[in-house]
């Protein structure tokens, strides 16, 4: 059976990859931090396995995926795990600031570090960043959180190109506006106006994007590697 560590794996979009993988026959194991009543229900659920893990400290990350490949191997490595940050840029502190940075980016380029010798033992893997359309083309009050999406595509497109001739695949995801608890703080006149500018006329859902990181884990992307899927409604054009 396949082996796949998602971080980040308790709510939103990390919930519903647990849960698809899960219904397609991989072996899942995830990680939390915060939400362990949502964790232990999710995992009761779907027979996938639970793990506590600040991803955002470097240590901690790299423990974690040497805990899974010693359990049965990995194929696949979901770097999913994020926080947010909204406000003007003069208003960030340094503390939020090097907090985007550990978890959004510091965690991924680390998890994908500590997989990368088991992949390659194994004769191949799958890595699937969950970056965002703001990674893309930028969102206003959000430049700190852009940043480091931004940059979680500049590694994958780089490590994609140093991987491949190991039979490694690295694509991103790059999510629109998803109905999950990041957004919580929306208006109803928000969502409102999000999904009017959305050609597909409504808000995205943690499913809608599940389902793109399956496909590029799957056989069916086994040519597809340094690439942005954006799972956004046509919100990026």
């Amino acid at each position: 059976m396949k082996q796949a560590l998602i971080t980040g794996g308790s709510r939103g979009i990390g919930r519903a990859c647990v849960e698809e993988l899960c219904r397609l026959g991989w072996s899942v194991t995830f990680c939390f931090l915060n939400h362990e009543e949502e964790a232990r229900a999710l995992a009761a659920r779907t027979g996938a396995t639970a793990v506590r893990c600040d991803v955002g400290d470097w240590d901690a990350a790299s423990a974690l995926v040497e805990a899974v490949a010693a359990g049965g191997g990995l194929d696949l490595l979901v770097n999913n795990a994020a926080v947010s940050l909204v406000g003007l840029t003069q208003d960030v502190t340094r503390a939020e600031w090097e907090r985007l940075l550990a978890v959004n980016l510091t965690g991924p380029f680390a998890c994908a570090r500590a997989a990368l010798p088991h992949m390659i033992r194994r004769g191949g893997g799958r890595i699937v960043n969950v970056s965002s359309v703001w990674g893309v083309k930028g969102a206003s009050c959000e430049a700190a959180y852009s940043a480091t999406k931004a940059a979680l595509i500049g590694l994958t497109r780089a490590l994609a190109q140093e991987v491949g001739p190991a039979g490694i695949t690295v694509n991103a995801v790059a999510p629109g506006v998803i109905d999950t608890d990041m957004n919580a703080n929306l208006t109803g006149e928000d969502r409102a106006e999000l999904a009017e500018r959305t050609p597909l006329g409504r808000l995205g859902t943690p499913e809608d994007v599940a389902r793109a990181v399956a496909y590029l884990a799957s056989e069916d992307a086994g040519f597809v590697t340094g690439q942005v899927l954006g799972v956004d409604g046509g919100f990026g054009l």
